[in-house]
């Protein structure tokens, strides 16, 4: 493993910001993997400290290919990891909504200029999201229709599913769309929550990136099958949003299997603890999110389900 120092910038508010990589063998630019962007994203912070661990110990036992190089970037935003501070500190700017950036830009521009030229020429690249708030989901790889997507690459994870996505206005300022428009393979692995660590999920994702590299041929590493991923358009999932404010008092969890008009979760009145109203299933399915706050607001989204495919 050799560390090297990807970015290094003056900043008016806490001095020098230094952005590091981890480079696991050498030669041509085979994989890059990207870790948080927001300092709330621990649990793709963590993920990535475990992969660090595992591609050592991989390459200590001459296991990274001959010729081939894996670059990992644990975070882009350590600073505000240390507060628990969700995007930029200066300017609570969103890294992860300034791509391609720009080198004259603002702060969190330039982080996002200089991070595409040093991903520039990598044939593959893995990236850990997260949503914008709090939610628990069922592990998946994501895809934007950018034309440039191939599911039968993303089969090469092994995850459950495969969520397919148009691209939506803000998306061309994200990292995976840029990444795909340059020639990369660009993957998002979304791995089931976001501020709490979750170790069943985060070895599932570690599991799922070491798979898609030796399935390439980039690493030497005796693996699982891992599941047959099933694909499902992001628009067919069913929305539930919540008819009530106050508190969720949840009933399922994510993955569970409903029937329709099972009662999914409660929302509490935030003064005298009384059921202002019930959530139920509109149909027989699967949940694959749930959002984890402890507060919802009337009309937010509670849960999306995919519908069951098979009677």
């Amino acid at each position: 493993m050799n560390k090297t120092e990807i970015y290094r910038m003056s900043n008016a508010f806490s001095g020098e910001t230094v952005i590091y990589g981890y480079k696991f063998g050498s030669g041509e630019k085979s994989a890059a993997i990207i870790g948080s962007m927001r300092g709330n994203e621990y649990q793709q912070l963590y993920i990535c400290s475990r992969l660090s661990k595992r591609l050592s110990e991989l390459e200590e036992s001459g296991n990274i290919v001959n010729g081939k190089q894996i670059l990992l970037i644990p975070t882009l935003n350590h600073a505000a990891h240390n507060v628990n501070h969700k995007h930029w500190l200066a300017d609570d700017s969103d890294i992860n909504r300034q791509f391609p950036g720009n080198s004259m830009g603002t702060a969190t521009s330039r982080i996002a200029f200089h991070i595409m030229e040093v991903l520039s020429g990598y044939s593959y690249a893995v990236q850990f999201p997260s949503f914008y708030k709090d939610v628990e989901c069922i592990p998946h790889v994501k895809m934007m229709k950018t034309g440039h997507e191939s599911l039968n690459l993303a089969n090469l994870f092994g995850l459950p599913f495969i969520v397919t996505s148009d691209v939506r206005s803000f998306d061309s300022t994200t990292l995976n769309y840029n990444l795909q428009q340059n020639g990369t393979d660009a993957f998002s692995i979304y791995s089931g929550g976001t501020e709490i660590i979750n170790e069943e999920y985060a070895e599932l994702a570690v599991s799922s990136v070491l798979r898609f590299l030796s399935r390439m041929g980039i690493i030497r590493y005796r693996c699982q099958g891992g599941y047959m991923s099933t694909v499902i358009d992001e628009e067919n999932l069913s929305s539930i949003k919540a008819d009530d404010s106050g508190f969720v008092k949840n009933l399922v969890n994510v993955n569970d299997e409903v029937k329709k008009g099972q009662v999914l979760a409660e929302l509490l009145d935030p003064m005298d603890g009384h059921t202002r109203s019930v959530v139920r299933a509109p149909l027989d399915g699967i949940i694959f999110y749930r959002n984890s706050g402890a507060i919802i607001f009337q009309n937010m989204v509670l849960f999306n389900m995919i519908k069951k495919l098979h009677k």
